[in-house]
């Protein structure tokens, strides 16, 4: 038995370091491996001690069905973690949002699985609770779709507002970790002239799309600074009519 445990330890070590998705997995597989060397050994030596080891899986069989009944909430629970092994709709390290929480997967447990948030305290759900739930997995991402909006004032020159959609298409392609799909001028706001942009960051991480979206607002803020564009913001103009006395 304890060759086989030793066995099972190194095989879990080495699934760990070829395959991040494994660490989802291995812990249920080695438990339920050693739960059954166990019992298969148990059984043996009650056997060579004489007791009768038929009647006691008998016995145990209708027992059985009392704590199944019992125990139906954590049964649900165990069969959701296997759901989870074997379907793997996320894996350790993924980024969930599950209603209003939100956070990496830090460990799937055969009960609850457990998701370190961004403020950084640790939250447990009861897998059949999860799975039942609406999940978004960042984490499955492969590109990420963007879209901006920026506003200039109404007094800027007709030829540079046709310029503007090129220089955010410039400044969009300055990073190779885009793809440019389209910019336009999409409407006369209420205090602004409304530009609307879409591009794709080819990668899935939150950080690397909050760096290039920092540098494409510098870049632009650059370019309209040396054009003479300026940025609207909310503002109120007042006529006042002189009447004749």
């Amino acid at each position: 038995m304890a060759l086989a445990i030793g066995w099972l330890h190194r095989y879990r070590d080495q699934k760990l370091e070829a395959d991040r998705g494994a660490t989802t997995s291995i812990g249920a597989r080695v438990f339920l491996a050693r739960l059954i060397i166990g019992s298969l050994t148990i059984l043996i030596v009650l056997d060579n001690v004489g007791i009768d080891v038929t009647a006691l899986i008998a016995g145990l069989g209708i027992g059985g069905i009392a704590v199944a009944l019992a125990l139906q909430s954590i049964l649900g629970d165990l069969f959701a973690s296997l759901s989870i092994v074997l379907d793997k709709p996320f894996v350790v390290g993924d980024f969930l949002i599950i209603g209003e929480h939100m956070g990496a997967v830090e460990n799937v447990g055969l009960k609850t699985t457990r998701i370190r948030s961004l403020s950084g305290e640790q939250l447990v759900f009861s897998n059949s609770d999860l799975l039942g739930s609406r999940i978004r997995n960042y984490g499955r991402m492969l590109e990420r779709r963007v879209v901006f909006n920026l506003g200039v004032t109404y007094d800027t020159p007709l030829e540079k507002l046709k310029s503007i959609p090129d220089m955010i298409r410039e400044a969009i392609a300055e990073h190779p970790q885009t793809r440019f799909d389209r910019s336009h001028f999409a409407s006369y706001g209420d205090f602004a002239l409304q530009f609307e942009s879409v591009y794709y960051v080819l990668a899935p991480e939150y950080n690397v799309y909050m760096d290039i979206h920092q540098a494409i607002n510098l870049r632009l803020r650059e370019r309209f600074d040396a054009e003479g564009i300026a940025f609207a913001f909310p503002t109120q103009t007042l006529f006042v009519q002189e009447t004749s006395k």
